[in-house]
């Protein structure tokens, strides 16, 4: 049997590696020889002992760039594996994944995990990525829309199959959400993609028209003095906090009345999916590729356009003058949770890459 490479250069504090931990914990009960390629040195005790993790002894790359990690990464495959004995899985940096079983005459499965907007923006990148993504044995997307999406913008065929996120499909009960006041919960990093200013300029409005409210915005990121500026010259440190990376961000969801992610793209964001089984009403950006489909069209939670602050404010004020309406698409969503089903997704991972192996 072909051994199992994952590549993920870059290992942090994010959804994708959620999946990964729990892909690898279910892998690894029907495959022997698992190995997890990476510049990061510190998640040894997210994964199972029999994993086999090629790494550097020391923390030196830990914070390096993705492109500096993913190159060393590159190396140490071409260091440690002979050409043709493995199947290599690549998480991220599907570039050098590719080139990597060229080289080696690997097969290849890559797992897109992020909307094709944020990179084939002109014609050349669409023909470049085509023809990249046209050499992998196997294409992994994590949306029914991602997969329409890859078709319809390079002709690319790919598989969907949800995030395998929720072990226990019990909802949780957040008896809190029925109270008057409002309490607002973000998490995401703080970066561009996440797009806080654009609720931090939503909240503004509310505080400028006499809402009480109190928000936390959880996550660390490049963006965080940009925000922390903005909140103090607007006067709103006394609603607004910076919470910074938090180990169980989720646990705030039960002290919370209202999610809002206000990203300009995603892949399928477990944040949504998690908020859900919180039974926490949803405000999300309508941005591609996930949230719509998550909140099924605006059937289970509310949707506005991408970076407009203006209808996110409308859409806070519809919520905290009548919750109702938002509380009960979040009820409703207890019925369509099992999609994100752990041990299923999972099994249909397994299925795929057992057919290379």
């Amino acid at each position: 049997m072909k051994k199992l490479i994952i590549f993920i250069p870059s290992i942090e504090k994010a959804g994708v590696e959620k999946n990964l931990y729990i892909l690898c914990g279910y892998l690894i009960k029907k495959i022997n020889n698992i190995y997890i390629i990476t510049a990061n040195n510190n998640f040894h005790h997210k994964f199972n002992n029999k994993i086999k993790i090629i790494c550097p002894k020391n923390r030196f790359w830990n914070n390096k760039s993705r492109l500096l990690k993913s190159l060393y990464c590159f190396f140490l495959i071409l260091r440690f594996f002979k050409s043709g004995e493995c199947l290599l899985f690549s998480f991220q940096a599907n570039l050098f994944a590719i080139i990597i079983s060229r080289i080696l005459n690997f097969q290849i499965i890559l797992r897109l995990n992020t909307s094709p907007n944020k990179y084939i923006n002109n014609n050349f990148k669409k023909f470049f990525f085509k023809k990249i993504y046209k050499l992998a044995d196997e294409i992994i997307v994590n949306s029914k829309k991602f997969m329409v999406l890859l078709k319809k913008q390079l002709n690319i065929r790919a598989k969907f199959i949800y995030n395998p996120i929720i072990n226990n499909i019990k909802i949780k009960k957040n008896i809190k959400n029925l109270k008057n006041d409002l309490r607002i919960l973000n998490i995401g990093r703080l970066t561009d993609q996440k797009d806080q200013i654009t609720l931090l300029k939503a909240l503004n409005l509310l505080n400028k028209n006499n809402i009480i409210f109190s928000a936390k915005i959880i996550g660390s990121g490049h963006k965080y003095n940009f925000l922390a500026k903005y909140i103090i010259e607007n006067n709103l440190e006394k609603n607004i906090k910076l919470m910074g990376y938090r180990k169980n961000a989720y646990r705030f969801m039960t002290k919370s009345n209202l999610f809002i992610l206000s990203s300009k793209y995603e892949g399928l964001p477990n944040v949504l999916i998690e908020a859900q089984q919180s039974n926490l009403p949803i405000i999300s950006s309508n941005c591609p590729t996930g949230p719509s489909e998550i909140l099924i069209n605006g059937k289970l939670g509310e949707l506005y356009p991408v970076g407009n602050y203006k209808a996110l404010y409308r859409k806070i004020l519809k919520f905290n003058h009548n919750k109702k309406e938002l509380l009960m698409k979040s009820i409703l969503a207890r019925k369509y949770i099992t999609r994100f089903n752990a041990k299923k997704n999972c099994h249909t991972y397994y299925e795929i890459i057992k057919k290379f192996l």
